[in-house]
């Protein structure tokens, strides 16, 4: 098999075409379209669909693509390292991270990392939904609560936990009575369990306001709107101000947010760079570690 046109497939495919692959690269349209095809007619197989817009991976192509393409990375950054003579991380590292995380805390990561690491290029996207790390080329995700994955590892490097906050304005109900609250999707009225110095409680909840953003459910539950059911770190600020009371903690399982990446790729060192700067940012994974990265 031709090494170079493996290479050539792997750089079309990850980049989903010809063009944005020959523009990234830097390299002719033509030159990668053509050596494309030469690697089909070699293994006598169809790598991909070709629309008149757009260009997909066929079944055996998809399947080549996650059984090598990881493996010329390694090769690529194994040459890279000995060139380097194990000199400082660099090259580009792609990031996928939760929405709220990147609003809270991802930019200064992010920069200190970059004034450490100034020969990385760091790129983070934002996505609550479970990327698919190899099609779509990420080196590291961080997820909240992942679902165990045979293909991933990791660990989790900082927890949470959910609260029951209010405007100090609002009263807490009594007996059976329900409080209106802003919720992330509005619906029928709950119940709300949580651990109080007296125990567990329950109350009734009435969702009058649903926002996508947990950021926008705390300023709405500022502005004495509702009750909310955010994780402490994003009001402690506000508890310690007194712009907002405890009501108890949500008897739930605490939030994790992990780093994950695939267990096929040897661990590189920008990879390890940025898990090692995390560390740093939260050496004992707490919720008023990651408090302090959030602008009061």
């Amino acid at each position: 098999m031709d090494l170079l046109a493996l290479a050539d497939f792997t750089l079309v495919a990850r980049h989903g075409g010809f063009g944005r692959a020959a523009r990234a690269a830097n390299r002719p349209k033509a030159t990668l379209s053509r050596r494309v095809a030469e690697l089909e007619a070699a293994l006598d197989l169809r790598l991909f669909e070709r629309g008149t817009r757009d260009l997909k991976l066929t079944e055996e192509g998809r399947a080549l693509f996650e059984r090598t393409g990881m493996l010329l990375t390694e090769l690529e950054e194994s040459a890279a390292a000995i060139a380097a003579g194990g000199s400082a991380p660099k090259g580009r590292l792609r990031i996928s991270a939760p929405l709220l995380f990147a609003q809270t805390a991802m930019g200064r990561l992010a920069a200190d990392f970059a004034l450490k690491h100034p020969a990385v290029r760091l790129e983070v996207t934002t996505d609550d939904r479970e990327v698919d790390m190899i099609e779509e080329g990420y080196d590291l995700v961080i997820r909240v609560n992942p679902a165990p994955d045979d293909n991933l590892v990791g660990r989790a490097f900082l927890r949470d936990r959910l609260v029951v906050v209010a405007n100090p304005a609002l009263a807490r109900p009594a007996g059976k009575a329900a409080v209106p609250a802003v919720v992330r999707t509005t619906g029928d009225r709950q119940t709300w369990r949580m651990r109080t110095e007296n125990g567990i409680a329950a109350i009734a909840v009435d969702p009058v306001m649903g926002l996508s953003s947990l950021i926008m459910v705390r300023d709405a539950v500022r502005a004495g709107v509702g009750a909310g059911r955010l994780p402490l770190s994003l009001v402690s600020h506000d508890l310690a101000d007194g712009a907002l009371v405890l009501w108890g903690e949500v008897d739930a399982p605490d939030i994790a947010l992990w780093t994950l990446y695939p267990t096929r790729r040897l661990l590189s060192a920008r990879v390890a760079a940025f898990l090692d700067h995390l560390k740093q940012a939260f050496p004992n994974g707490t919720p008023d570690e990651l408090a302090a990265y959030i602008a009061r």
